[in-house]
């Protein structure tokens, strides 16, 4: 696929250059910009004065930098508070409604289009479901569905969409045989860049990310991972996929594709020797139902309710904890992670008692030589690749992501 990361960028954004580069003052300042902006995104709303303490930055550039923030409509003013000691502070907080974002998740199964706002809430979203995607059917459905929901906007939202990102599992054309698809049906991927084809009808920048890689961005950006400096993420879907945090940042590798957990060596539960994806995938479970005579359309219905197929999910979620404690001790082998996170598109309730099951198995495997991890749930759900797709345009322009290198722009 031809590269990965971008379609354009936004001619307005001063360039940056690799950490080893020096920096003109338009690029120290646009940093700095970028490093308040993250601040309040994560930390929530503050005065100046704690800006400047948490940033380092001189009280005077934090309320330079402030102004023009607040004059570009990206952070709000709130209200004045007094306090013990001077005049009253005044906290600034994210405008929500300052930056929009297109997130589209391409996946083997389905395609999702949501857009969000700068605090991650969605305001529209369309789905499509198929046997195995064919482009012309996919890229339709992203075309007609950004025309629909920008028709539903005002002027001034749509002025504030900063980019469209797309979430989608690289070398998509090799899993014709695991989604049941003809060998020759998927091929038209091998050579198509989804950024140039969504390029062909939209002017916003696009930018590509691997799916499961942008559902550990959504976990680490609006759900609770964030807590943990270092931490390993598993989101089970049709097919399982995971992410990495590294010094409390998503890192993606130098190809985009690091936490590619997949294909992990796991064992089948007869014992036989297979790959995680292949027992701890939600695909696992639609393949037992079929086998069953029972309709795997349970699976996919949205609200979910997996009530109908207790006993089988049942047995599932047991197979699906013992190959993800396996598999969470041998990525702690490699990284003392300090915890995994556990997310899926899955129902609420089977999360949590899929992650309390994973907490049951860790202390009965052999676990010597290694700090075994705390486990966490996940807080997103399915959404979180086309909700970690749209995020990817906010980090790429306005926040800081240290593991980018900030070495975007072309």
């Amino acid at each position: 696929m031809p590269n990965q990361e971008e379609k354009g960028k936004d001619p307005a954004m001063p360039k940056l250059r690799p950490y080893s580069s020096g920096a003109n003052q338009s690029e120290v300042r646009a940093h700095n910009e970028r490093l308040m902006l993250s601040v309040l995104h994560q930390d929530g709303a503050m005065p100046g004065s704690e800006m400047a303490r948490r940033t380092g930055l001189s009280p005077q550039t934090v309320s330079v930098i402030l102004r023009k923030l607040e004059h570009d409509g990206l952070i709000l003013r709130g209200a004045s508070q007094k306090g013990r000691v001077g005049k009253p502070s005044v906290p600034m907080d994210i405008n929500p409604a300052g930056l929009f974002s297109y997130g589209i998740k391409i996946g083997r199964r389905s395609t999702d289009l949501l857009l969000i706002d700068f605090r991650g809430t969605v305001h529209a979203q369309r789905r499509m479901r198929y046997p195995y995607p064919q482009p012309n059917d996919v890229f339709g459905f992203i075309r007609r569905s950004l025309t629909e929901i920008a028709a539903g906007l005002s002027c001034d939202q749509r002025a504030r969409i900063c980019g469209i990102g797309v979430a989608t599992p690289f070398n998509l054309w090799r899993w014709h045989e695991e989604v049941g698809a003809p060998k020759t049906s998927l091929e038209a991927w091998k050579e198509l860049d989804p950024a140039q084809e969504i390029g062909s009808f939209s002017d916003l920048s696009v930018f590509v990310i691997n799916d499961a890689t942008a559902a550990c961005r959504a976990e680490h950006m609006f759900g609770g991972s964030s807590i943990w400096r270092d931490c390993i993420y598993f989101f089970i879907a049709s097919f399982l996929g995971g992410g990495i945090v590294l010094n409390n940042s998503v890192y993606e590798g130098s190809q985009g594709n690091a936490g590619a957990l997949g294909p992990l060596p796991s064992r089948a539960p007869d014992g036989s020797e297979a790959r995680l994806l292949d027992t701890a995938s939600i695909r696992v479970l639609e393949r037992r139902l079929v086998e069953a005579d029972i309709d795997p359309a349970v699976l996919w219905q949205q609200p979910q309710d997996w009530s109908r197929i207790q006993d089988e999910a049942d047995r599932w979620l047991e197979d699906t904890a013992e190959a993800l404690a396996r598999a969470a001790l041998a990525t702690c082998a490699v990284i003392d992670f300090q915890a995994i996170v556990i997310d899926g598109a899955m129902p609420a309730d089977l999360r949590s008692r899929l992650v309390d099951l994973v907490r049951e198995d860790l202390p009965r495997l052999d676990a010597r030589g290694l700090m075994v991890p705390a486990v966490q749930e996940g807080q997103i759900g399915a959404n979180a690749s086309a909700l970690g797709a749209a995020s990817k345009p906010l980090i790429a322009q306005y926040l800081l992501d240290s593991h980018s290198g900030f070495s975007q722009a072309s």
